[in-house]
């Protein structure tokens, strides 16, 4: 698995809290989450490094 960099995020109080709902939604944290988004968001402006299967937590 890739190594993860920690960064820290401020966001507006309604976003975080809908990110938050969303996230419960998914079964997922809130990180696992924002993490899920920022990828798709890549992947959707073509713009995704390409990386080793074993890096994706997807599959």
């Amino acid at each position: 698995m890739a190594a993860k960099k920690p960064f820290a995020l401020r966001l507006d109080e309604k976003m975080m809290k809908a990110v938050e709902k969303w996230a419960e939604d998914e079964f997922r944290s809130t990180n696992g989450q924002l993490e899920w988004i920022i990828r798709e968001a890549l992947k959707k402006a073509g713009r995704l490094p390409k990386s080793n299967p074993s890096d994706d937590p997807e599959t």
